[in-house]
């Protein structure tokens, strides 16, 4: 009972995550108004209050219910996975110093970064990747016999 109410509060905070990172995408232009640097704002604390979510029912599948830990702490592709998920992390951090400078700007006009554009878009690769990295582990690959 446990573990599928782990495992559906970890899926809605992946989904959570996952929808507030393409509404940043669609949403992020070169250049963005203050309105917009304050609406961005809200939302990337979205996708940050939803990844903390995500470690934390991660964590409580790797650690507490579910599969035995060693399943999941003898596979690579599961250290893989956490790595490229720290990545995603940063990103957003890189992303989220941003947001907190300018949302309360007052200027016309807020010229964004190339750099942000291609960590969000990077986020997205990210975000195609990681659950294939969670299949193959699920299945069992990557763990030595």
């Amino acid at each position: 009972m446990y573990y599928e109410l782990v495992r559906l509060l970890h899926f809605a905070a992946i989904f959570t995550f996952a929808g507030a990172l393409v509404i940043e995408n669609i949403a992020i232009k070169p250049q963005v108004t203050g309105v917009d640097a304050h609406n961005l704002a809200k939302v990337n604390i979205v996708s940050g209050v939803s990844a903390i979510f995500v470690l934390i029912f991660g964590l409580a599948l790797w650690l507490w219910v579910g599969k035995p830990s060693e399943f999941y702490s003898s596979n690579p592709i599961f250290h893989a996975k956490l790595g490229l998920f720290s990545l995603m992390v940063i990103c957003a951090i890189t992303l989220k110093v941003f947001y907190s400078k300018h949302s309360k700007s007052e200027e016309e006009v807020i010229e964004v970064p190339q750099l942000l554009r291609l960590l969000l878009r990077f986020q997205l690769v990210l975000l195609v990747v990681i659950p294939l990295m969670a299949l193959l582990m699920a299945r069992g690959i990557g763990v030595s016999s």
